[in-house]
């Protein structure tokens, strides 16, 4: 719903989309065919001055053009009057050449006028020319006008067939999201399912076991999907129950490979179940502490717990759970992961096999290295000297340069001391006058305005 305020009242009422696309086509094509009416004035006013203004132009070269001939003319009438003035003496020659020259300038004014009704000719072609063009700009005119309303409508009716198709498209996403919706739904319910199932499964299976065939049964379990196996995936691992408790406690399997005497992996196993459970230990996270143990004690990279406890915890039943931020490359698992589990750490443990290879090797070459490390440390002895010894001499070498430079400054100053000396000696000197030697001195003045007297007598 859109809401309009009335420009009159000022009342707010609602009106619907249709509605609302009704008033603004109405509104639309009003102003169009107004801007249009508008356009059409405009373009028969500028029309019919330019034509008025050419008309003009035209009548107005046409009037110098023949008031120019007609002077012309005049021009010819005088010279033919003075023509017969002078041929007025003799009758016959006179009046063959004022008849030759009569002809001539009738031929002349002939010529002028069949040029000058020429001219005239092309003036009123060139008019009605302008006068065609008028009308062809106004058919012009008529034509765009119609050409515009039928593009405005083509548009029109463009924009309402992409309003349909947006609809439409609308509806159809609206339908295919219901659809993804309901599959993604469909799947939801499927895997929850099977989930179900498989936790029904395991519930039903240790059911059905006493509690010593429980715990025996899953380590069964595990070592048949192993030895399934050996002998196409694993054939050169060692595969083994570990039954060494001299330290009090022990894992229940122990995997181990190597390559070329080279052991790349080494996988402390450890499984657990329900019926496991005791006063103290129900829960994954109080046997991880003691499986940490026993890796370390047996010597092995990694520990893997593989448990059928908290049945019901997502966070178990999504897959692989990496408990590396409380003990070192340890993980808890489910028994369909057993296998996976095996083969993606010894994957990985097969890409890392070079570098443990060079690592040995680098440890093989660690006697040579001592060697360059003595021989290093010889080296940095000597030049740390010889640093130290060169070091001394240049800083006694900046001493002296020092020295040098304060002498020699002092120098600089007692010299231009004398010279502001030797500047002021010179300003007294120029500013010494007779004046100023017998300011004080009555008797040598006298002495020297006589001298002066002298002097101008002479």
């Amino acid at each position: 719903m859109q809401e309009i305020k009335c420009p009159n009242c000022g009342e707010i009422f609602a009106v619907d989309e249709s509605g609302y696309a009704q008033i603004v086509q109405q509104v639309r094509d009003k102003e169009f065919e107004k801007a249009l009416k508008q356009r059409e004035k405009d373009l028969a006013e500028k029309k019919e001055s330019e034509l008025k203004l050419a008309g003009m132009r035209q009548r107005e070269e046409y009037e110098k053009a023949l008031s120019a001939k007609e002077a012309e003319l005049s021009r010819k009438e005088r010279d033919i009057e003075q023509l017969k003035a002078r041929i007025s003496g003799s009758e016959t020659e006179k009046k063959l050449a004022i008849s030759e020259a009569v002809n001539e300038k009738e031929k002349e004014r002939e010529k002028v006028l069949e040029k000058k009704n020429g001219e005239l000719a092309e003036k009123i072609r060139v008019i009605e020319e302008l006068r065609a063009k008028l009308q062809n700009s106004e058919t012009e005119r008529k034509l765009a006008v119609s050409e515009a309303v039928q593009a405005k409508e083509k548009e029109l009716t463009k924009r309402t067939t992409e309003i349909t198709e947006l609809k439409s498209q609308l509806s159809y996403k609206d339908a295919e999201r219901d659809l993804k919706e309901q599959a993604l739904q469909k799947e939801y319910e499927d895997k929850l399912k099977q989930k179900d199932e498989q936790i029904e499964y395991y519930k039903d299976f240790k059911a059905r076991q006493s509690t010593k065939m429980i715990g025996e049964s899953l380590e069964q379990h595990c070592l048949n999907q192993f030895n399934a196996l050996r002998m196409t995936a694993f054939p050169t691992a060692y595969f083994e129950k570990d039954n060494d408790a001299r330290t009090g406690s022990k894992g229940d399997f122990i995997f181990r490979e190597c390559v070329e005497g080279t052991e790349f992996i080494s996988i402390m196993f450890e499984m657990k179940n329900e019926m496991d459970e005791t006063a103290t230990k129900h829960k994954n996270e109080d046997f991880l502490k003691e499986l940490d143990k026993d890796r370390r004690e047996k010597k092995c990279e990694y520990a893997v717990l593989v448990s059928l406890l908290e049945i019901d915890n997502e966070l178990y039943n999504n897959g692989i759970v990496d408990v590396s931020y409380k003990y070192e490359k340890m993980y808890v698992i489910r028994p369909q992961f057993f296998i996976p589990m095996i083969t993606l750490l010894r994957n990985a443990a097969l890409n890392s096999l070079k570098y443990r290879q060079e690592l040995e090797l680098a440890r093989n070459q660690q006697v040579d290295i001592l060697h360059f490390e003595e021989n290093m440390n010889i080296f940095k002895e000597g030049f740390a000297r010889n640093y130290r010894i060169a070091s001394d001499k240049f800083k006694t070498a900046i001493e002296e340069i020092d020295k040098t430079i304060t002498h020699l400054q002092k120098t600089k100053e007692a010299l231009l001391s004398s010279e502001n000396n030797l500047r002021l000696a010179n300003n007294k000197a120029e500013d010494l006058s007779i004046k100023r030697l017998t300011k004080n001195a009555p008797a040598v003045k006298e002495m020297f305005e006589e001298l002066k007297k002298e002097g101008d007598s002479q």
